[in-house]
């Protein structure tokens, strides 16, 4: 049975990603929409032919899962809610601003027994996939490499006026797509040592458990001539580069409600949940400290397990 989705969000990502997603996945049926802008929420619930609600509560009371496009402090504490209220819960990236805010929610997660998949965008690309699979199998790689350089805030963006992404910067808003890539193959993250550097860019050196150094070198404000993205592994084979170009992001979604619905069904966890975005947080947490601080710093482990 498909799952009865409630839409949080009527922003631009919400317009053009969320609800098309939900409108194609065939595991899913948009039942409704809230959003803060009470206006346009009754503008894409009216246009998708659903019921916009003024409360949250009442439509967490009729759906069985959520789908949160929102900026992150404001995802996070009603991730947590609907957690609560027993509803699955589609997410976006960061889950919150901090490790203790990703792994509050994926506590909440496990306590109510409710699934959890959160939107890596490369995590929902076949060949992406294929190739990860494929590259952690083999292993012994010597590290990654990540340069993604974009310039999201030029007249006529619709991120221009995204108040999280020019404070926090694109360590908050793409590392986490690369972590995504980078752990599954390399393993877990113990140290980075970061900096940050002209246009806003986010400069890091990522120490894994398996001994591999991968590097990241991140901006939100590059200028466009500079725009792109590269990244790959590199090993004794030389360099495996992951296919990061044009990505349909409606079909990435719609592959993660899908992935949403099995891990609901009683399958087992979806490797992108909560818990996994936790451990991608407390990375970007600690990539953060680095460039204040100026020093290496210790990865600690996201507290996943509620007080006795």
């Amino acid at each position: 049975m498909a799952l009865r989705f409630g839409l949080l969000g009527s922003g631009h990502w919400a317009t053009e990603t969320h609800a098309p997603a939900l409108a194609a996945a065939p595991d899913a049926v948009l039942a409704g929409v809230w959003g803060r802008n009470p206006d346009r929420a009754e503008a894409l619930a009216r246009e998708h032919g659903v019921r916009a609600y003024r409360d949250v509560d009442e439509l967490l009371a009729d759906v069985d899962a959520v789908a949160i496009s929102l900026p992150p402090e404001v995802q996070q504490p009603l991730a947590l809610r609907a957690a609560a209220a027993g509803r699955h819960l589609l997410l976006e990236k960061p889950v919150g601003l901090s490790a203790a805010d990703a792994a509050a929610v994926a506590r909440e997660a496990s306590a109510a027994g409710v699934a959890s998949v959160v939107f890596f965008t490369y995590r929902f690309v076949p060949a992406v996939e294929r190739i990860l699979e494929d590259a952690a199998a083999k292993g012994g790689w010597d590290g990654g490499r990540a340069d993604v350089l974009a310039s999201i805030f030029e007249p006529g963006s619709p991120y221009a006026s995204s108040e999280w992404r020019r404070t926090r910067g694109a360590l908050w808003d793409l590392g986490p797509h690369i972590l995504s890539v980078f752990l599954p193959v390399l393993g877990e993250v113990t140290e980075v040592t970061a900096m940050s550097g002209p246009h806003s860019t986010s400069h890091a050196l990522l120490r894994h458990e398996s001994g591999a150094v991968s590097t990241m070198t991140l901006s939100l404000d590059a200028p466009p001539a500079a725009n792109g993205a590269r990244l790959g592994f590199v090993g004794d084979d030389g360099v495996l580069t992951v296919p990061v170009g044009e990505i349909l992001a409606v079909n990435a979604l719609t592959r993660a409600i899908g992935r949403l619905a099995q891990s609901a069904s009683g399958s087992r966890p979806d490797p992108c949940d909560a818990t996994f975005a936790a451990k991608v947080n407390a990375v970007l947490e600690a990539t953060q400290r680095s460039m204040d601080q100026g020093a290496t710093v210790a990865v600690t482990p996201p507290d996943l397990f509620p007080a006795q």
